[in-house]
């Protein structure tokens, strides 16, 4: 009795065992159906993400292939930097331009004795048999650290520049010579016809001398015209130097003031710089140019007439500002009047106000010109300064 009661319960113990292994069984059985779903998920992404990494891997070697294409066909020479500068690659032009290879070898070693253009910063290779020149452009490679080299022949566009330039220069001097024969043969038929009275019999002595006063001014105004003519085309700035503004409006009012008394006229002077300002100029040139836009706006000026003449600090620069009581522009166009012979005085040259713009751009500066709102014109010719209240220079 007591062993069928124990087999019992081994029976029942078995059989819950049994029924434990099939939940179990059956749990496993579940879990990998889903682990075989997600495997099968995973490998339709992989097999995706496969094919996606195979068309980019053929458009990558497409793009490589089109670009070393580009390489091999672009004019340009192009030449590729490692991060210690030295040459790692060029295309064939690049070894056009600088005649061989240079794989290996340090960039700066390729570039000695190259000759760089301070005026547009290019290279003049003359170790070659035709001197080339060549501009450089300088691109960074981020993710290497070097960079890439590109090389423009731009000798043939300089060569061309050049000549341009020389023409443009030849035709200048031909519209100038032109203009100055222009001037010069009034002045010189004028002295010729008084010279010529010279010759008449019994001319009375006074007559004589007045013929010979009015020849020499003839002489004197032709003169003044070539050397005006000269200070053009030389532009007059030469001894540079550091100049007191004070000193050099004191010289050109030495100049001026007796001419304003001979003619009636009122000279007006205003310094409202700060001591110890000074300009760098050669001292003749600018006390010239000063004085030609006073002379200017002297002849402009009727009898009894202002002549203004006012200096100032403007934006670290000193303007130098010259006004009249004339008849201004009439209408001119102001950047016109700066031309060489381009004149609205009857008798005037054309030369004095070029003169004035060339002294001002030789010296960092520059000159303008208008009509005043109260009547008359005024000039203002600006320079750069140093000193008490300006920046130095």
């Amino acid at each position: 009795m007591a062993k069928t009661a124990s087999n019992l319960k081994d029976q029942e113990m078995l059989e819950a065992a049994f029924e434990q292994f099939n939940t179990v069984s059956s749990q496993l059985i579940d879990a990998y159906r889903q682990l075989e779903v997600q495997v099968n998920v995973l490998n339709a992404q992989l097999d995706e993400a496969n094919n996606q990494l195979r068309k980019q891997r053929d458009e990558n070697a497409e793009l490589a292939e089109r670009l070393g294409m580009l390489l091999e066909a672009l004019p340009a020479g192009v030449v590729q930097l490692a991060a210690d500068g030295v040459v790692v690659a060029e295309n064939p032009a690049a070894r056009l331009l600088l005649q061989g290879k240079h794989d290996g070898l340090a960039w700066d070693a390729v570039m000695a004795g190259w000759t760089r253009s301070e005026l547009d910063g290019t290279y003049t290779l003359p170790q070659q048999e035709a001197a080339r020149r060549l501009a450089l452009q300088y691109q960074d490679l981020p993710a290497s650290g070097g960079r890439i080299v590109l090389l423009h022949d731009v000798s043939r566009l300089h060569h061309l520049t050049v000549e341009l330039a020389h023409q443009q220069k030849l035709a200048a001097m031909g519209g100038m010579a032109a203009s100055l024969a222009h001037q010069l043969r009034t002045p010189l038929a004028t002295a010729m016809l008084y010279t010529a009275n010279l010759k008449q019999e019994g001319l009375r002595p006074e007559d004589r001398a007045k013929f010979v006063d009015k020849s020499l001014a003839r002489m004197k105004a032709l003169e003044g015209l070539i050397q005006n003519m000269l200070g053009f085309v030389r532009g007059q700035t030469s001894a540079l130097e550091w100049l007191d503004v004070a000193a050099l409006v004191e010289d050109v009012a030495a100049v001026l003031i007796p001419q304003c008394h001979e003619r009636g006229m009122i000279w007006d002077c205003n310094n409202l710089l700060p001591s110890a300002i000074t300009v760098m100029g050669d001292r003749k040139a600018l006390q010239g140019a000063l004085v030609n836009l006073l002379e200017n706006a002297m002849h402009f000026s009727p009898e009894g007439g202002r002549i203004g003449l006012t200096v100032s600090l403007q934006d670290e620069q000193v303007c130098f500002r010259v006004e009249d009581d004339g008849v201004g522009l009439q209408g001119a166009d102001p950047a016109r009047l700066f031309e060489p012979f381009f004149t609205t005085r009857p008798g005037g040259t054309g030369l004095g106000l070029s003169i004035v713009k060339k002294v001002a751009e030789e010296l960092a500066g520059k000159v303008v010109g208008g009509d005043r709102v109260q009547g008359g014109a005024y000039f203002e010719l600006t320079l750069p300064c140093r000193g008490m209240g300006a920046m130095d220079v």
